[in-house]
């Protein structure tokens, strides 16, 4: 007996020598994290216990420095390369790929938990989808379930290229998660899954890593006007990248909503960096009407948890609220909060790169408070300047991650609950309330759309289903809270004491220009006649009737001008004509702008209907009696500078998207000149800045500064290049882009492009409106066409609607007003108001009985949003066309192209190229 109680001590001792050799600190990692640290406060000390492991490699041993290391970051390849030897060495580490990128690089999520939860994932991704939906799984079986699941916790970073620090820290916490024995870890490892998208956005990463070794890294200030950031960080889209939550067109979304769909994470936390030192994401509000009261509790809830857990280690700079609102819904990281789990970020302060930096606080305010005042959300601030390194940095945020999964792993039956709870809140709403369906049907002014819509509903997770000529979309399911989101107009609040953070409208059916009735009741519905859709859906183009030439009735369809062109690529010797005014044929009415084609087939026609989900009528008549103006399509350049590219990647991923073929130019194609040789049509999107920033680009101080691509920075010269990004057009450019236009070119600008040329004098007759008090972030508006037989609005009616944002106002004088196309609102100026009073030198009017007449009630300019002060844009000019020498400045004074949303707004551009040579 004595012989094996000892053999039992001593077999327990060495378990326990085992432990402690296995758990051996990296005394050399953990003194470089000091090392690398400003501040004792900006570390805590549970930060200091990364163990040296004698199998798995720590990030010192695989890269030779530590995280946070200055002057290190890592391309995507070398950090794939990491987690893909933690998954080598580790049975709790499982990696995967979800799609690839524009340019083909891959997106991958690193799931970490302990051994049983890796082996099961499949297991426990089921069970959170059953908890998903309601209508499958009762309240008791969902209690079952509770009982045995893990809550899922999606973690992810890289977003936006500039913001370095959260993609590095990763990995240094995943290492972290899958070796400490630390109480705390092992909590997070045994009770939660942690998936981590360790990159949100590849593309843009490369590029940027690519930037700080070739200009940033090392320098002495940091705000001393340098660029920061790579021209481009996607193929296409920029900061916008965290935009595209409603249009779920780029790559980088839709492996997000891939990623979403796939575990179902009962939270999502996504990592960015602005703001000192660490906010946490709750939102001075208002919040967004459809989001659940749940979600709304569990934000305030975690986030002052989170200011708590690094409080409590002593680290200052931490607060909630001062930052954002929680209204818009398409961000990436609210697919989560648009279907009942919570999507919560982080701000970081950053540094672009690796380097340190003294950093002057004292003068940033946030919610109108200093950033460094003690507030109730900020119980210790930071001082007004602080010396901050890559490695602070990744303390702040390792440590308030770390503190968010501790909450997630010592919680997870309430956050498991709570999500089913909130599937189930919206399940029984769709039972209860109104709208209890909604329905589109098929016939509309551009079907296209309609069967567009009813993808994009099926692309956020929402049924919809299809009988003969609708689709019906019901309100009992799990996701109606953003289903009626998504399809009624969004009421902003007048009395918001804190601007909004971004758009504040998005009602698709606006935007895409689709009629959709909301039913209250489904009496007089038989809803077993109607089939769930499991794919995507295609309105069928027909071709009707007989004969050798054709007719498209024109109102204002997305996919016509893509048309034109595939047809003159398949057949150059077709003939096409578009109606100049409203004309009979074969007795039916057709509206102006109605193509016309000859010396086609019919098989030609029909390969369009099909293709492009249009419609046609064959016909016998002779058309050349009819008033048409005949089609020359043009050539077509999209300029971009290289300060901002934001908004011309959008125009870029329209055309594209559309199949409307266009050449990308830079300052250089300006200062070239012979522009008119080249081109037709020259589209300046959106960018932000003014005159003296156009012409003169990035600061020439600074050059050259080539953007190519090389063997050491193989990621830039994508999707454009240069050998010198710095200087502008110059004056000489801004000339040759006037004579293109005296020449017989068209220029368009949209929104504050069309005030930068207005303010060159390149449409000289506009000039700037100052706006008042008008306060108008991006809502959805009335807009009236003034001047109906200019084939810019051909297609629309008299009065539509419109997305306008905070964008500059212009306008001509009194005598000039037939230049405007559109103007906002249905009201004239207080300027053409007909004056009715006496006239000294003029007899007086004979007194007649006047005849009380009875004003039309107009409608409101303000259709979903909010604008505060609206009269003080009513009136104004919405499109102008500007004739230059022989060509025209065609004017937006807002953006027909934003974010690949307005696609009802976008048709007025494709009629500018339709008609680009007969806008006089």
């Amino acid at each position: 007996m004595k012989n094996r109680y000892s053999a039992a001590l001593l077999l327990v001792f060495f378990l326990c020598l085992s432990q402690l050799t296995a758990q051996q600190l990296d005394q050399v990692y953990n003194q470089k994290i000091k090392d690398f640290t400003t501040d004792k406060r900006f570390l805590p000390q549970s930060l200091l216990d990364l163990v040296d492991h004698p199998t798995i490699p720590s990030p010192l041993k695989h890269f030779g420095h530590i995280i946070g290391a200055e002057g290190h970051v890592h391309r995507t390849s070398e950090i794939y390369g990491y987690y893909q030897q933690l998954a080598a060495t580790s049975p709790m580490v499982h990696m995967q790929e979800m799609g690839k990128t524009e340019e083909g690089r891959k997106f991958y999520l690193i799931v970490i938990g302990d051994e049983s939860s890796i082996q099961n994932l499949d297991h426990y991704k089921t069970q959170t989808a059953l908890l998903a939906d309601a209508r499958k799984t009762s309240v008791e079986e969902a209690e079952k379930i509770i009982e045995t699941a893990k809550p899922i916790y999606y973690v992810s970073a890289g977003m936006h290229a500039t913001e370095m620090g959260a993609p590095e820290m990763l990995m240094e916490l995943a290492y972290r998660l899958v070796t400490s024995e630390a109480t705390p870890i092992k909590e997070i490892r045994e009770n939660i899954i942690t998936v981590i998208n360790p990159v949100s956005e590849p593309d843009g990463w490369d590029k940027q890593v690519d930037w700080y070794y070739r200009y940033t890294k090392g320098r002495e200030l940091f705000d001393d006007g340098f660029p920061r950031s790579v021209p481009y960080w996607g193929k296409y889209v920029f900061h916008d990248n965290n935009r595209d939550g409603l249009q779920v067109s780029q790559a980088i979304t839709k492996s997000i909503f891939k990623g979403f769909f796939e575990f179902h994470p009962t939270v999502m936390l996504d990592l960015h960096e602005s703001v000192p030192l660490l906010y946490i994401s709750t939102g001075t509000g208002p919040y967004n009407d459809f989001v659940d009261p749940i979600t709304q509790s569990e934000w305030q809830v975690m986030g002052n948890h989170d200011v708590a857990e690094v409080a409590a280690q002593g680290m200052p700079g931490a607060f909630t609220w001062a930052f954002y609102d929680g209204w818009w819904p398409g961000y990436g990281i609210w697919v989560a909060n648009n279907h009942n789990s919570n999507g919560r970020f982080y701000e970081t302060y950053g540094n672009a790169g690796a380097d340190t930096y003294l950093r002057d606080l004292s003068t940033s305010r946030y919610a109108g408070d200093l950033a460094t005042s003690k507030e109730w959300y900020r119980p210790d601030p930071a001082t007004p300047k602080v010396l901050w390194s890559f490695r602070n940095n990744i303390n702040y945020t390792q440590t308030g991650v770390l503190a968010s999964l501790s909450y997630a792993a010592n919680n997870g039956k309430m956050l498991l609950r709570n999500f089913y709870k909130k599937g189930f809140n919206s399940v029984e709403k769709g039972r209860t309330e109104g709208p209890k369906a909604f329905t589109i049907a098929k016939a509309q002014r551009d079907p296209a759309m309609a069967a567009y819509l009813a993808n994009q509903l099926m692309a956020q997770g929402i049924e919809v289903h299809e009988a003969g000529e609708e689709y019906l979309i019901l309100s009992e399911q799990p996701y109606r809270n953003l289903l009626v989101s998504l399809m009624t107009p969004q009421a902003y609040p007048k009395d918001a004491k804190f601007p909004p953070y971004d758009a504040i409208a998005w009602t698709l059916p606006n935007l895409y220009g689709v009629e959709v009735n909301a039913l209250n009741e489904l009496d007089g519905k038989n809803l077993s006649s109607y089939k769930l859709l499991t794919k995507e859906v295609k309105y069928a183009g027909n071709v009707e009737g007989s004969g050798n030439a054709f007719i498209l009735a024109y109102h204002a369809q997305n996919n016509v001008l893509p048309a034109l062109y595939a047809l003159m690529r398949e057949n150059k010797n077709a003939g096409i004509s578009v109606l100049k005014q409203s004309e009979i044929i074969n007795g039916k009415s057709y509206p102006a702008g109605s193509v016309l084609i000859t010396k086609t087939n019919n098989n030609q026609i029909k390969q369009l209907a099909e293709t492009f989900e249009l419609d046609f009528e064959a016909s016998p008549a002779n058309f050349a009696g009819f008033e048409q103006k005949s089609i020359n399509l043009p050539r077509v350049a999209i300029y971009h500078t290289w300060y901002n590219t934001q908004d011309e990647g959008w125009s870029r991923f329209t055309f594209e998207q559309r199949g409307i073929p266009y050449t990308s130019i830079d300052k250089d194609e300006l200062r070239a000149g012979n522009l008119k040789s080249k081109y037709d049509v020259i589209l300046i999107p959106r960018v932000r800045g003014n005159a003296k920033m156009f012409i003169n680009g990035v600061d020439s101080k600074f050059g050259p500064m080539p953007y190519t691509q090389t063997a050491e920075f193989p990621s830039h010269g994508v999707p454009a290049s240069t050998s010198d990004m710095t200087g502008g057009p110059g004056f000489g450019g801004i000339e040759h882009l006037r004579k293109f236009v005296q020449d017989g070119g068209l220029l368009i600008a949209l929104e504050n492009s069309a005030a930068i040329m207005a303010e060159l004098g390149l449409a000289p007759e506009l000039s700037p409106v100052s706006s008042g008090s008008l306060f108008h972030p991006g809502s959805i508006v009335m807009a009236k066409v003034r001047k109906s037989s200019s084939p810019i609005v051909n297609g629309y009616p008299e009065e539509f609607s419109i997305f306008r944002g905070n964008g500059p106002l212009l306008q001509t004088n009194k005598y000039n007003r037939d230049l405007m196309l559109v103007q906002y609102g249905s009201k004239p100026l207080k300027d053409e108001i007909p004056y009715e009073g006496p006239i000294l030198g003029m007899p007086d009017k004979p007194k007649s009985e006047k005849v009380e007449a009875k004003e039309e009630k107009s409608k409101p300019y303000v259709v979903a949003g909010m604008v505060r002060n609206e009269q003080e844009i009513i009136g104004h000019g919405t499109i102008f066309n500007v004739p230059v020498g022989r060509g025209n400045v065609l004017a937006f004074t807002f953006d027909p192209l934003h974010r690949f949303l307005n696609h009802h707004d976008a048709p007025m551009v494709w009629n500018a190229l339709i008609n680009w040579d007969g806008l006089r």
